[in-house]
């Protein structure tokens, strides 16, 4: 577990670095494209200030885009009461605690780091699981905090909105070059930069795919091994599977952050989830307990 959380530190450090060459590389598309190189220094400029925005509001932007609102423990105490005693287990501080008004059962966690971190659940997650389940699921959010996947999600997070932001830059600068024609815009960095725009976005996103997916195995073995009952895990993850429907706010930015898919399922939603299914998650359960 050590290993893991020291990994996902290193990975924050290594994610961050290769973006901010992605980053680098559009700038320098733009530049070369408009024959005007102060632009890669302004571009790397302006998405290091927004990627650092990002960091620091990443929670707040969470809980805005899913409509959370914070509660305290006297507006739920049977959710508050699980989570104060998981903390003393885990060791953590307590972490803010929110409530999403959505019938569809879904949780996430999210902050930069165990100070500074949040825990949410949706109405109809509380509706239908009893305490052992909801204990199960709450020690799974608790464990993407105490192994620092929290931290690797908003920083991943942070830098796909990052790349949006600037590939959004980039088909703004060759609209104005086909409206322009000026002499000066370089047909070959034209060229480029459309390849990049529209591989850049693709690549990200399959980064936060790859990272999410390991990150919910890890969370699902960690809650397990807090509890010393995994068939709380296994049977909170069977529910999720009965009653899982598409929550009413969606959107593909916070995707990654839920316990499960929170969007509509389709093929094409299946194929490029952010989420292992259901069913592999409780096989590595099932093959695993004899380690809890």
């Amino acid at each position: 577990m050590y290993k893991q959380i020291a990994a996902n530190k290193r990975n924050t450090v290594l994610i961050m670095i290769g973006f901010i060459l992605l980053i680098s590389l559009f700038g320098c598309l733009f530049a070369y494209t408009a024959n005007d190189w102060k632009i890669s220094l302004y571009v790397l400029v302006l998405a290091s200030i927004y990627a650092l925005v990002q960091y620091f509001l990443s929670s707040f932007l969470a809980v805005a885009m899913t409509g959370a609102r914070e509660i305290q423990k006297q507006d739920h105490r049977r959710l508050y009461n699980i989570i104060e005693n998981l903390v003393i287990t885990t060791g953590l501080p307590m972490p803010k605690v929110y409530i999403i008004d959505d019938p569809a059962p879904n949780a996430f966690a999210a902050g930069r780091d165990p100070k500074h971190s949040l825990v949410a659940v949706t109405t109809g997650l509380l509706d239908i699981m009893d305490d052992k389940e909801l204990t199960a699921v709450m020690a799974h959010e608790l464990s993407h905090i105490k192994n620092y996947d929290i931290r690797l999600a908003m920083v991943t997070f942070s830098l796909v909105c990052v790349i949006g932001f600037i590939s959004d830059i980039g088909t703004r600068l060759l609209f104005r070059a086909s409206v322009l024609d000026d002499d000066d815009v370089s047909p070959i960095g034209v060229v480029a930069l459309i390849i990049t725009s529209i591989l850049a976005p693709f690549v990200a996103a399959m980064a936060q795919l790859a990272l999410s997916r390991q990150r919910e195995y890890l969370a699902d073995a960690s809650a397990a091994k807090i509890t010393r009952y995994p068939e709380g895990m296994i049977a909170a993850l069977k529910k999720l599977d009965t009653h899982s429907r598409p929550m009413r706010r969606q959107n593909g930015a916070t995707e990654a952050l839920f316990i499960n898919n929170p969007m509509k399922k389709g093929f094409i939603n299946n194929l490029f989830s952010t989420h292992p299914s259901i069913e592999k998650r409780i096989e590595r359960l099932e093959h695993g307990k004899k380690l809890f």
